[in-house]
């Protein structure tokens, strides 16, 4: 027979009785000295911390990244080279709803990647649609609020989506995407990832190119109907976890291809379109697809908690090689991310194992919370700041050759005003030209649902956007709204009928699903 193990205080002193508190006799009270009792309630009481304010409800794996392609032209990062294999952590996750909300809600994902590079931690940290709802930071604390909960209500607000929504035509594209098919997966491995931002890579030459990053599921891409989804959440909340943990505990290991489009640096000048605005895509026909690997999930956490809750991610954490861009939504995002991490996990929360990079770190960053680091931080003892008279004796030091090459694309510090931009060519051609008749149903279907009971004069302003992408998509959309708020007990108007109480809707309520398009 196997040793036992021995329960043991968080201190190391052997637990002597996990089954019975202290007391002053059978009927008496509990004494205070019972030290094991009250470092169990202490940790239990300690057990959560803050959930992320988006992104709360996640699934995450680790797997690897192989690079199958030659790309050394456009980039030195030495995890993008040719054969090389790079240990990595993926998370996905919903947008608007808390820890506890159900998988299979209609909503934008996110598809963030953690590689364990040679030259430290590089995120990618995207979603599963190439665009965005809004192109200027200023917008994204109104955006998520319309997306949380009301404060007077503590429910979802459709009124307030469709409202933020109609005043900031640049949503229309990804509100298109997200009530498309696409917005509802079947799974994580169903999906696409989009870095969804341009970024920049950078050669040995001091060259750097604009380059936006993609995932392509090699599942084949597959979703639900709003009435599918409703009937899973009916018996599980979990569905996507089952789904991703069952798949790789079998074996059946997904994957991803990895591509990127470029665009030179200086191209992005001259180019018909702002190529930094997040609300856009670059078209294929000008910046073709260039493969450059494959992205494999094979082993789940072994305990969820310490590798998926805590796994933060941040594009602020690039390596050599890759970098960043003008665009306004990644340069708030650089310094939000992190510090999110910092208020959630803690000052050094990249020492949590799962967070840590696989490379000794050396800085001089001191003391605060999350501060596990064994050993000298700076290499020497001595040295707890810079510059010091330490470099020959171990002290830290910077290295030049990880400086990447100036910018040469500027402009004059000012406050741009991101309106005046075509918000709607692009939503036609994915409407009118990349969806077939089928899909446009589903997506009227699916919006004009999600608008039930929305006032009228908002509904009215969304309609008008609607039109001036194609008067067949605001007139599909006001149809099913028309329905839609019939069944739920609103008049046309949006107004609940006197004598009735609105129902909930969650979009369209078609039984039969068609197989997705790829």
């Amino acid at each position: 027979m196997a040793d036992r193990k021995t329960l043991r205080t968080t201190a190391g002193a052997p637990w002597p009785n996990n089954q019975d508190s202290l007391s002053a006799g059978e009927r008496g009270p509990l004494l205070i000295q019972d030290y094991q009792l009250i470092e169990k309630l202490a940790h239990q009481n300690r057990e959560r911390i803050p959930e992320r304010t988006v992104h709360a409800k996640g699934w995450g794996a680790h797997g690897k990244m192989v690079i199958t392609e030659d790309i050394s032209k456009y980039t030195k990062a030495k995890c993008l080279q040719l054969g090389v294999e790079t240990p990595m952590l993926a998370r996905f996750s919903t947008v608007a709803g808390e820890s506890g909300a159900a998988d299979h809600e209609r909503d934008v994902r996110g598809f963030s990647l953690k590689f364990y590079t040679e030259d430290g931690n590089w995120d990618m940290v995207g979603n599963n649609t190439p665009v965005f709802f809004v192109r200027d930071p200023y917008k994204f604390p109104d955006f998520i609020h319309t997306q949380k909960r009301h404060p007077k209500t503590n429910m979802r607000s459709p009124t307030a989506m469709f409202d933020f929504w109609g005043l900031s035509p640049e949503a229309l594209h990804q509100v298109t995407i997200l009530m498309s098919d696409r917005g509802l997966p079947e799974s994580p491995m169903h999906m696409n990832g989009y870095g969804s931002h341009t970024f920049s890579l950078w050669n040995d030459a001091g060259e750097r190119y604009w380059v936006k990053f993609h995932y392509k599921t090699q599942q084949g891409h597959d979703w639900l109907s709003n009435a599918e989804a409703e009937t899973i959440i009916g018996k599980t909340r979990e569905g996507y976890q089952e789904r991703l943990f069952n798949t790789i505990e079998s074996g059946n290991y997904p994957r991803w291809k990895f591509q990127i489009q470029i665009m030179p640096e200086l191209e992005a000048e001259t180019c018909e379109f702002n190529p930094f605005d997040l609300t856009k895509v670059w078209p294929h026909d000008q910046f073709p697809m260039i493969d450059v690997g494959y992205i494999e999930l094979n082993r789940n956490a072994d305990n969820y908690f310490a590798e998926i809750e805590n796994a933060a991610f941040s594009p602020s954490n690039i390596v050599p090689g890759i970098s960043f861009s003008p665009d306004k939504m990644l340069q708030a995002r650089i310094f939000s991310y992190a510090d999110a991490h910092r208020y959630r996990l803690g000052t050094h929360y990249e020492t949590i194992p799962v967070n840590r990079p696989k490379v000794e770190v050396h800085n001089y960053h001191k003391d605060g919370t999350m501060n596990v680091y064994g050993g000298i931080r700076s290499g020497n003892e001595n040295a707890y700041y810079e510059p010091n008279s330490y470099a020959d004796e171990g002290a830290a030091v910077e290295d030049r050759s990880a400086q990447e090459p100036p910018l040469r694309i500027s402009g004059d510090a000012a406050r741009y005003d991101h309106t005046a931009y075509d918000d709607y060519k692009q939503v036609t051609d994915l409407v009118m030209k990349v969806m077939n008749e089928e899909e446009r149903q589903r997506l009227y279907a699916n919006m004009g649902g999600a608008m039930a009971g929305v006032p009228g004069p908002i509904a009215e302003r969304w309609f008008g956007h609607l039109k001036r992408v194609h008067p067949d998509y605001e007139a599909g959309v006001r149809k099913a709204w028309n329905e839609a708020n019939a069944d739920a007990g609103y008049d046309p108007n949006g107004v609940p009928v006197t004598g009735k109480t609105p129902q909930a809707t969650s979009g369209s309520h078609a039984e039969d699903k068609p197989q997705a398009a790829e």
